[in-house]
Formats: structure tokens, sequence, C-alpha cells
């Protein structure tokens, strides 16, 4: 009997998990959302430029917002190869204003590629995100 009730608390315990908060507890998840300072949220973690020809445009933005309460601060952005050059906001961003990340594939390398860029910041919430861009790079001859 001891056994069936023990095994009940686990499976209540289970239960107070909310599956997007990475296993914490409610508490825990609440306790790391009021915590003060800067943090960033983007509009989108990865842009997928679908099949393009070579020599295309090979530019997207990542724009992101500070959701915090003191001003967002990106420390660096890096590519994952010289292949992608980023560009971003070099000031700081004000709690409630929006920044940018500007991406740059170069799409005179003809095939599929998947590419990361990983930002750090001074946000107390996700202080390192990997944003990511992915795509196929044709030539005129690949598609007849």
């Amino acid at each position: 009997m001891a056994l069936i009730a023990f095994a009940g608390m686990g499976i209540a315990n289970a239960q107070n998990v909310n599956p997007q908060s990475n296993g914490q507890q409610p508490a825990e998840q609440a306790q790391q959302e009021n915590v003060a300072g800067p943090k960033i949220v983007f509009s989108e973690m990865e842009h997928n430029y679908g099949t393009i020809e070579k020599g295309s445009d090979g530019n997207c933005t990542f724009e992101f917002t500070n959701t915090g309460n003191e001003p967002l601060i990106l420390v660096n952005v890096r590519a994952s190869c010289g292949c992608t050059t980023p560009e971003w906001t070099q000031k700081p961003v004000m709690p409630g204003k929006t920044g940018s990340i500007q991406v740059r594939y170069n799409t005179n390398n003809v095939g599929g590629f998947s590419k990361t860029v990983t930002v750090q910041s001074n946000a107390v919430d996700n202080p390192r995100i990997v944003l990511r861009i992915k795509g196929n790079v044709i030539t005129n001859e690949t598609q007849q």
C-alpha cells in the first residue's frame, strides 16, 4: 500500500512540471522570470532561404526585443564560418526597445548550407543564443 502511495506521489510531482520550462518546477521558473536585468527575445531563431540562385541576395535580419528592465548589450556576435557575416546593433538596447542582427551569406557557394550565428549578451535569462540560417544555392544550369 505504501509503495502505491509513493508511486502516486511521483506521478503527482511529474504533473507539476511545465513541459516548456526545461524540467523546472513552476516556482523555480517564476523566480527566473522575475529576475531583474536585461532580457532578450528574438522574433525568429532560424531563417530558411529556401532554394536561391548563385549570386542572389543572401541577406536576412534577426530582430530582437529587450523585454527586461535594464539596457541590453550584445557583447559578441560570431558566425560559424567565413561565408557568413553578421552585423549587429552596437549601442545598448533600452528596455522595451528593439535591435537587429543582419546576416549575409555568400551565395556564390553552390549547394546546401546550414550555418549558425552565436550571440553573446548581458541578458540575465539567456546570455548565449544560437541563431541558424539554412538554404540551398543553385546555379542556372542546376535549374534546367
